[in-house]
């Protein structure tokens, strides 16, 4: 990855996606559940007794970052507040954060509000 793209991305605005509803659990960490649909899933249920839901529960670095996304800071801004809260625990810190981000939107868990626009454009 060049130099540019990794600033590009700093750029980037994540904002929940809201077909993932989440919540704090007990613990305080964050939970996002994802429904089981479609043919299998639903046939997995009524065979194997599968839930209907999944819940992924994120470790507290994740959590942390979960509650930072509003759809209005981007990544730079919530580097700098994971680099407040974690400290050094949290480096390497923009690889990290990207890749946990790219994580999240590889499931759809998020979006990029600002890639949206240009798109709708």
């Amino acid at each position: 990855m060049s130099r540019k793209q990794k600033a590009n991305y700093l750029d980037y605005i994540p904002k929940h996606n809201s077909l993932f509803p989440y919540e704090k659990n007990k613990n305080g960490s964050i939970e996002i559940v994802r429904k089981n649909r479609g043919l299998f899933n639903r046939l997995a249920q009524l065979l194997f007794h599968k839930p209907k839901e999944s819940r992924i529960e994120l470790d507290a670095f994740g959590s942390f970052v979960w509650e930072q996304i509003d759809g209005e800071r981007d990544v730079y801004e919530i580097g700098k507040l994971v680099k407040e809260r974690f400290g050094e625990k949290a480096e390497p810190l923009y690889e990290r954060l990207t890749e946990f981000l790219h994580i999240l939107r590889s499931h759809d868990f998020i979006l990029y509000v600002n890639l949206q626009k240009k798109r709708g454009k």
